[in-house]
């Protein structure tokens, strides 16, 4: 797929998680204001914050495509994981600044909902979700892009949150004529703070990982061994003696040095430039936005 094509294709997938996010962000804050559900009123908060994200980086995304240059040697890719680390720190204030409003509920006495009209919200709710993730997870298959995986990994959280509070809130129900009756005033509190609790994981892993990517720290050990694996096997074969691997991640895109030494008294230009060409063909295969370089360790 060409750069252009891959840009319109990510622009297209955000635009589309966008709109299809804003329609939610909208149906929940009614639905919330409408049924005091705190639960639900969680969700809208946590929608209504992935829509800021994704309203800027929308008009950043050109800039991702945009090659490397001697004023910007590692192009715009670190303006990504700042944005991915400002995106992790909003979800977290609004996570604990929401969580702060449901104890307070909660110890006033509770929050009595209709579970049945919550659960049937959440299950037509999570329908829209399911629908939204397959056309994205579909689409995305040609790219490597960090938000794109992000969004669909939050459509994927919509999914499985949605069928488990329709789920759980049905489940209240059957409270209601049991010795745990006393529960069905706080159910909601409960079900919003587990929301929180279920999310907060993701929000931090990403915020590390954007971290990371911004102080230029080493991707994963597996990305690590995946390419040590596949750039010895070529070098070695031409002769090429590793002996240290420089490689950094930044946003969505892999840089690669690869320090080496030699047997060889002589070793052409274009002999060089065909290995190297080889490496970013055989490493591309695996992580499409790496680039390899070798140099020699005199």
């Amino acid at each position: 797929m060409s750069t252009r094509k891959r840009q319109q294709t990510e622009k297209g997938l955000l635009l589309l998680s966008f709109f299809a996010g804003l329609a939610l962000a909208v149906a929940e804050l009614i639905f919330a204001l409408v049924s005091h559900s705190q639960s639900v009123l969680m969700d809208a908060v946590y929608d209504a914050t992935e829509l800021i994200f994704i309203a800027l980086i929308l008009f950043l995304t050109p800039l991702f495509y945009k090659p490397v240059s001697e004023k910007h040697p590692f192009g715009f890719f670190q303006v990504e994981s700042i944005f991915l680390i400002v995106k992790g720190f909003m979800l977290l204030s609004v996570s604990l600044g929401v969580s702060f409003g449901v104890l307070q509920s909660a110890l006033s006495g509770g929050n009595p909902v209709n579970g049945l009209q919550i659960a049937a919200f959440q299950f037509f709710q999570g329908l829209l979700s399911v629908l939204i993730y397959s056309v994205m997870k579909r689409r995305n298959t040609a790219l490597n892009s960090p938000t794109v995986d992000m969004e669909i990994l939050g459509w994927k959280l919509d999914v499985a949150y949605s069928g488990g509070l329709a789920a759980a809130f049905l489940a209240s129900k059957a409270l209601e004529r049991t010795p745990l009756s006393f529960l069905s005033p706080y159910f909601d509190q409960i079900v919003a703070l587990f929301i929180m609790v279920f999310m907060l994981p993701e929000t931090v892993r990403m915020l590390w990982r954007a971290v990371k990517n911004v102080f230029l720290f080493p991707p994963e050990e597996e990305t690590v061994s995946k390419i040590k694996e596949v750039c010895c096997a070529i070098m070695e074969e031409s002769a090429l003696d590793p002996v240290f691997f420089d490689i950094t991640r930044t946003g969505r895109q892999l840089w690669v040095s690869i320090y080496f030494t030699t047997e060889k008294t002589t070793l052409s230009v274009s002999a060089l430039k065909a290995i190297n060409d080889r490496l970013n063909a055989e490493v591309g295969v695996f992580f499409e936005n790496c680039s390899c370089e070798l140099i020699l360790d005199s």
